[in-house]
């Protein structure tokens, strides 16, 4: 197995698990949690392997560097 369908096979075992724990409850926002989720661990391992260099960060994760300090802020990580 690649790495990319490791991370994958990882959000459906964590989705599988979280639809069991809501035990027949309806999840709403569901889109805008497990992005939140993600990201912040994403941003936080990329920033760690370039020793925090926001220009290196962004071209890594191939957005901008405005985008990236966006995205640190909300995440409260700058």
């Amino acid at each position: 197995m690649n790495k990319k369908n490791d991370i994958a096979g990882c959000i459906t075992h964590a989705l599988d698990r979280y639809f069991a724990d809501l035990d027949g409850e309806k999840p709403a926002n569901l889109y805008e949690m497990v992005m939140r989720q993600a990201e912040r661990p994403l941003l936080e391992s990329i920033m760690k392997r370039v020793s925090n260099n926001q220009t290196q960060a962004a071209e890594m994760l191939g957005i901008t560097r405005n985008t990236l300090r966006r995205k640190l802020t909300d995440h409260g990580l700058l």
